[in-house]
């Protein structure tokens, strides 16, 4: 497994060293997990957004059955 390296300041350490229970790669581990989910979340709602914000109606009579046999018979 890759590893990744956290600096903190040493404030930081003596804190973190009162609770030496805790498995403070974890709490980083999940920490990033959950950005990645929310950023990945965000970008599909962006998406989603600008995708709604892309489309538009077929203008009235708008056959694209007729269209696509058109390109069809051009090939």
């Amino acid at each position: 497994m890759p590893s990744v390296v956290v600096r903190v300041d040493p404030e930081l350490k003596r804190r973190m060293k009162k609770f030496s229970y805790i498995n403070w790669s974890e709490v980083i581990r999940q920490a990033i997990q959950a950005k990645l989910e929310e950023l990945e979340q965000r970008s599909l709602a962006e998406a989603l957004l600008i995708n709604e914000k892309l489309r538009r109606k077929a203008p009235e009579g708008w056959d694209s059955g007729r269209v696509i046999r058109e390109w069809r018979r051009k090939r």
